[in-house]
This record gives C-alpha cells, structure tokens and sequence, in this order.
C-alpha cells in the first residue's frame, strides 16, 4: 500500500467585508480575497513547512485558497495546481446563499445533524440543501487519489475546515494551520 504525506492546510484569514456588502450570490460571494493577516499567514505557513520536501501544491478554486497557494507556492518554488474537487463546503447545491448570514444558518442545521443529512425514517427525512460531510469525503479522496498519483514527495494541499475535517475528523483548524495526513489511496 503506498501513502502519501499530505499537508492539509487552511487558508488564510479571509476578507468577507467587501464581498458581503456586494450582495453577490452563491459563489460569486466566495470570492473574498485573503485580509493582510491571510497574506502573513501564508508567508509563515512557507515558511514553516520549507523544510518537509514538498515536491507537489494543489490548491481549492476559490478566490481565498488560490491567494494562499500562490503565495506558499512562490516561497517553495512550486506549481500551483487547482481541483474544484477541494472547494469548501457547500451551504446551498442551488447556489442561492447570499453571504455570511445565509452561510452561518445553514452551518448551524448542518452541525445540528452531526453534518448528514437525517435518515429517510427519522425526523425532517428531506434531503437538505447543504452538502452533507459524506460528500465532502469522497469528493476529497477523488482529487487527492489524482494528485497523490502525481508525486513521490509530500504533497500541500490548500483547502477549508470542512474539508480537513471531512478527511481527518478534527475541528477548528485555524486559518493559516495546517493538518497533517496520511493518504492511502482506496485499492
């Protein structure tokens, strides 16, 4: 079985301000650039991790993770690749959110139950319209069987909270720290 070091990393602290006060929708509101501590938080996150020989950078979409890994990827001499597979978790499939508010609400169902969906039996058997954590999960597994593939060196990978906790099961990882993974990919 061949594993792979993954380096799951947060990205830095993000701007929402600007982006909120746009009214933008759904993924357009994603688009939030890093705060300037997100930026010193990426030159320190380079900083730290320069000496682990990561030979390979794969970076979420959205606007506050591609700052993030251009800046890490620029400090280590690496390529950035991008996976829409690593984006962050969705609050709506519809893409109707409409900022920090409507993200927070869906959050809080989502925590509610345990980041699933109920069972078909239990109470309020709907499917709901946040990404349940299961999803998360697999969708992460495919982009990292794809770039873990590429490489024999440790790999940085540049996503969110709920992905790192999709993969690894531990919550709160601070923006700007990082989890470190084991990755063996399913036979």
């Amino acid at each position: 079985m061949n594993v792979t070091q993954v380096y799951l990393i947060r990205h830095g602290e993000p701007d929402y301000a600007t982006i909120d006060g746009q009214g933008l929708r759904g993924a357009a509101a994603d688009s939030a650039p890093l705060t300037p501590d997100g930026v010193r938080q990426a030159e320190e996150l380079a900083d730290l991790l320069s000496g682990i020989g990561a030979t390979y950078l794969v970076s979420s979409p959205f606007t506050r993770a591609l700052q993030f890994a251009a800046i890490v990827g620029h400090r280590l001499a690496l390529g950035v690749r991008v996976d829409h597979e690593l984006r962050d978790w969705l609050p709506d499939h519809s893409g109707s959110w409409r900022g920090m508010a409507d993200v927070q609400a869906a959050r809080a169902e989502f925590e509610a139950y345990g980041g699933e969906w109920p069972d078909a039996d239990g109470e309020g058997c709907r499917k709901r319209s946040w990404e349940p954590l299961s999803k998360v999960r697999a969708r992460a597994e495919t982009a990292l069987d794809r770039h873990a593939a590429g490489t024999d060196g440790p790999v940085l990978a540049i996503t969110h909270a709920t992905v790192i906790r999709a993969l690894t099961g531990q919550t709160g990882t601070a923006h700007g720290q990082h989890e470190y993974y084991r990755y063996a990919p399913a036979v």
